[in-house]
């Protein structure tokens, strides 16, 4: 594709952002900014990684799964010359990649280990909210919404520790973690100030949980003190050091607090939600995010972590890190993604598509050149470790009959592919979120040594498993090449061929032994366990 003038001045810096807007295709920008920065700095770009890793790659990513072996087929012999843009638009359709998208959002917002926001997160991404309306329903919600209340799971989760929930909402909505500016000023980032993180926290000081919901009051100060002993009051101030003047407030006498708290009892009893305050400092904070000169906190951060999301690194490291001292490695870039966002009703579905149609993330994770490129450039793609979700339907998927998923009868293989990838979703707590400094754990390990439940479900010999189909192949050359499709989902080297045929062949006296003993190989190996 041909790239316009303007793109390409915009990727030198030559065009302001406000003359590229409109039908501007979002991986076109892209790629030309990550082009010129590489020109610039000299820097030569990995190849195109080849369509079975492209394939592979986009289905984990987009719907949380490996492709199934007729997939494979299907878009390899392709010969169309949108089957990229057409494969990603399928996948961005199906039920799968909401339910996906929504898993990856709750491992971000919900405290480890918890799946409470799981649903309000599925049905949002299904009707198209944007983040802005999900952090909205988030933070404030509206108790008459059912959807909006487990919303409020976000705040209710955090609300009996105020600097967890300052400092999480900080890190996750604003990029900015502003925790060590609590007990003094940032030692290394001369923004954030005890000021700054008080500031914050006032957003939140009048919220409490009262049964099963989150209340808020009409009055109450936060004050704090200073490292050289001063008691202050803290004032409602963002992250950008913007004051937010309220309303003059008085603290209720004694009768009537004893009046509130009754009040209280009752409606926690009743299981009913508090009354919304006349002035609602969380309403405040929503405001001054999401609207006037400082909403790019909120755009830029959550287009960081959906790049981190789709490339495995982010403009900013680290990710709650953005701030002055730390500028992106292409903010440019950056700041057309988030104006892009803004302007776009803050649509998360539409930013996806247009990274991973990028000439960037196609890119091959090998690379041939002396030097390999430092990550900040996005040069060569990057290899990333699988979240249990995924790790958990690489294994299920690769270890069932292939001719399962490959009915010509589309609604039973759909429901035959959503009740493993079902299956998938239980079995994914068995593992651990990878950490950027990802390495597999003790617990992981163990896991594939000695459970027993696990082993015998991926290794039946049955018609509906991998084993089942391998065994009744008449070729040790079918074994190998059906094996390798149906989990690492591209063919055999020669190398490998050479190796796994070697194998099977010293141990004819005990086949069935060695077709296990060689899919168990495949399942367990490193390919498997990662997203390169």
């Amino acid at each position: 594709m041909r790239l316009s003038q303007s793109i390409i001045l915009l990727a030198l810096g030559f065009v302001p952002l406000s003359m590229v807007q409109g039908e501007t295709l979002i991986q076109d920008v892209v790629d030309s900014m990550l082009d010129a920065k590489m020109q610039q700095v000299n820097i030569t770009a990995a190849p195109m990684a080849d369509d079975y890793n492209i394939l592979r790659r986009t289905t984990l990513d987009l719907i949380g799964r490996i492709p199934t072996s007729a997939e494979v087929d299907r878009y390899v012999t392709s010969e169309d010359s949108n089957k990229r843009e057409q494969m990603v638009d399928q996948l961005l359709q199906s039920p799968a990649y909401q339910k996906h998208l929504a898993y990856d959002l709750n491992l971000l917002l919900a405290p480890a280990g918890n799946n409470e926001l799981q649903n309000f997160l599925e049905q949002a991404v299904t009707q198209r909210r944007g983040w802005d309306q999900m952090f909205r329903a988030m933070l404030l919600g509206d108790y008459e919404d059912e959807l909006e209340r487990q919303a409020m799971k976000f705040v209710k989760l955090r609300v009996k520790d105020l600097d967890n929930l300052t400092n999480a909402t900080s890190s996750l909505f604003f990029g900015v973690n502003i925790s060590c500016a609590k007990c003094h000023d940032h030692p290394l980032v001369i923004e954030w100030t005890q000021a700054h993180f008080y500031g914050m926290k006032s957003f939140f000081n009048r919220s409490f949980e009262n049964g099963d919901f989150v209340g808020e009051r009409d009055y109450g100060a936060l004050q704090y003190q200073t490292t050289d002993g001063k008691q202050l009051d803290a004032q409602m101030m963002f992250l950008s050091g913007k004051v937010i003047e309220e309303p003059q407030w008085t603290s209720p006498d004694a009768e009537k607090q004893k009046a509130e708290k009754k009040q209280l009892e009752q409606l926690a009893k009743d299981k009913q939600p508090v009354p919304v305050p006349q002035y609602s400092r969380r309403a405040q904070l929503l405001d001054i995010a999401l609207n006037g000169d400082d909403r790019s906190y909120f755009s830029k951060s959550i287009v960081n972590r959906i790049w981190y999301r789709t490339f495995g690194y982010g403009l900013v490291m680290p990710l709650d890190q953005m701030h002055p001292s730390n500028p992106a490695s292409h903010p440019k870039l950056l700041d057309f993604l988030a104006q892009d966002m803004s302007d776009h009703g803050y649509d998360l579905t539409r930013l996806i598509r247009g990274l991973v149609l990028t000439q960037a993330y196609a890119r091959s994770s090998r690379y041939d050149g002396e030097n390999r490129p430092p990550q900040l450039w996005f040069a060569v793609a990057n290899v990333k470790p699988l979240t249990p979700q995924q790790y958990a339907a690489a294994l299920l998927f690769g270890a069932r009959n292939p001719s399962q998923f490959a009915s010509e009868d589309v609604l039973k293989t759909q429901a035959e592919i959503e009740s493993v990838h079902a299956q998938a979703r239980t079995l994914a707590v068995k593992f651990d979120v990878p950490s950027d400094e990802f390495q597999v754990s003790v617990d992981e390990a163990l896991l594939f040594s000695n459970d027993a439940a696990l082993e015998k479900d991926l290794l039946a010999n049955r018609a509906d498993r991998l084993i089942g189909e391998l065994m009744i192949l008449s070729t040790d050359a079918e074994v190998v090449a059906t094996a390798s499709k149906s989990i690492m989902n591209r063919p055999v080297t020669k190398q490998e061929q050479r190796v796994m045929m070697k194998y099977l062949k010293h141990r004819q006296d005990r086949r069935e032994a060695a077709v296990i003993q060689l899919v168990w190989a495949l399942l367990t190996s490193s390919e498997v366990r990662f997203n390169y």
